[in-house]
């Protein structure tokens, strides 16, 4: 059934508009998710014209439609209002043009708010939004805000206070688009649904697990964005990392509901091991790329980057290792690393099973999961085999399933599934404000003693896969690293 609403992005000109949010409307739109009974208004600063935003609107979906009519009719949905979000008159024309499209529409007067703009305007966006009486109870009012939710726990809490000014936490979707992403929500089913996993999916089976995010592009023009405000802790850690590991270590829900979801998502939020002072210097590694040549090609080092302080100490690599103080995973490691400059880009998770030494005196090998997130999407459960011949010798042998399925448009992309689901008022994928905040309690620690120069910040060369610290962190647990992809690069 095709949803009645009209949909107000703030921030429209921007590129996360252009690049993911058009495109995803359009995909709804192709699949009869919206119809008839939609408009979106597009509001930045920008004086566009809506003959203009139709136009950008078009051209951000032209390798998607069908047809050049097709994308036009499409397009006819779309307005534009030139809008300060500071100014109190700009709201009250938003709020006439509303009105106005709910009635053309037959919108039943349910309003989506998608804030695509730097979280220091967010709070001055919910109170506008209330006072002015755009949000008026009237039909179903939602409310999609981008990462990053605050800078540290201070930060996050007082926005969090100034949108439910506005709005309900059922109102509030926090948007991780990590968790749209395919084999993120096949988690559920892997574990779930497959009896071989779900009775062993616990400490005394498991030894392990790995989370990797890794990139190889380094932070070309973001670099004074970055500096002042990223790093990968922040940036990949306290989002994208603790909520892949939530869905891990969660205890099966009663029912498939977002209700009983988010209840045991929480809860491993809340049973997150709070380190002492000497573990938060030993546990969590902090690097940053260096110059280095990779297949012939020279890369500058982070400091080199344009608009990056040539003394920066912010990191672009963070590796660590997390507890959940479950009676499901007690003492297991669940270690992760994240960065950029890398050898290879890739979103995995490695879990490995406890194993025998040997078996008749021949060593074995653990039995590795791998959950493959992206650029392919699947995953493969290395098992021991014996060698064909008359000694019994063991081989290394692999189950393994990966399809290419985001490229092959196979997998809805990650923004059409989650404004799909904000559209029908499931929050399974987004992040709940005691999620955000138990998140936060345990990144300020870290980042509290790297600020304070409690731990080193080590270098790592450009094209490897971060500092040597991060391998030593694993080694020091009698483990290592499962994915170590070849490096090609050169030493300087």
């Amino acid at each position: 059934m095709s949803a009645k609403v009209i949909v107000t992005i703030f921030g429209a000109s921007g590129d996360l508009a252009q690049r993911k949010l058009y495109p995803s409307l359009f995909r709804l739109y192709k699949s009869g998710n919206l119809s008839e009974h939609f408009a979106v208004i597009g509001t930045a600063r920008r004086p566009w014209s809506k003959e203009y935003f139709e136009s950008v609107v078009v051209e951000s979906i032209s390798d998607l439609a069908d047809s050049h009519e097709q994308a036009q009719e499409f397009a006819s949905h779309f307005y534009y209002q030139s809008h300060d979000v500071a100014d109190t008159e700009h709201y009250i024309k938003l709020k006439k043009l509303q009105e106005e499209l709910n009635e053309r529409y037959q919108a039943e007067h349910n309003k989506l708010f998608f804030l695509s703009m730097a979280p220091q305007f967010f709070g001055t966006i919910a109170k506008h939004l209330k006072s002015e009486n755009i949000v008026d109870g009237k039909g179903f009012e939602r409310l999609i805000v981008e990462k990053p939710f605050g800078t540290d726990l201070a930060t996050a809490s007082q926005l969090n206070e100034e949108l439910l000014a506005a709005f309900d936490e059922e109102q509030i979707f926090r948007i991780d688009h990590y968790l749209g992403k395919e084999m993120i929500q096949s988690i559920f089913a892997l574990r779930f649904a497959n009896l071989l996993f779900e009775n062993i999916w616990n400490k005394d089976y498991i030894d392990n697990v790995q989370i990797t995010f890794a990139e190889k592009l380094g932070v070309e023009e973001r670099g004074g964005y970055y500096d002042t405000s990223g790093g990968a802790l922040r940036d990949m850690v306290q989002n994208h990392t603790l909520q892949l590991l939530s869905l891990l270590a969660m205890d099966k829900p009663s029912t498939f509901s977002k209700e009983d979801i988010r209840q045991e998502k929480i809860k491993v939020f809340q049973q997150l091991r709070k380190p002492s002072q000497k573990e938060l210097q030993t546990l969590f590694i902090r690097g940053q790329y260096k110059s280095g040549t990779v297949n012939g090609k020279k890369y500058i080092s982070y400091r080199s980057e344009p608009n990056v302080t040539p003394e920066s100490m912010t990191e672009t690599f963070a590796a660590g290792t997390f507890f959940v103080d479950s009676p499901r995973f007690q003492d297991v490691p669940f270690f992760f690393r994240t960065g950029k400059r890398l050898t290879d880009k890739g979103t995995l998770v490695n879990i490995t099973f406890k194993q025998m030494e040997s078996i008749f005196g021949v060593p074995l090998t653990p039995n590795v999961l791998t959950i493959f997130i992206q650029p392919t999407e699947g995953f493969s459960l290395s098992i021991n085999g014996k060698e064909v011949g008359e000694k019994f010798q063991l081989a290394g042998n692999t189950l393994d399933y990966r399809t290419n399925a985001t490229a092959s448009g196979a997998s809805p992309d990650p923004y059409e599934k989650l404004i799909y689901d904000v559209l029908h008022n499931d929050s399974t994928n987004f992040s709940h404000w005691e999620e955000v905040r138990a998140s936060w309690e345990l990144i300020d620690q870290i980042e509290d003693t790297w600020a304070n120069n409690q731990a080193p910040l080590h270098f790592y060369q450009a094209g490897s896969m971060g500092p040597e610290a991060s391998f030593e962190l694993l080694q020091q647990q009698g483990t290592s690293w499962i994915w170590q992809p070849q490096a090609n690069n050169d030493e300087q």
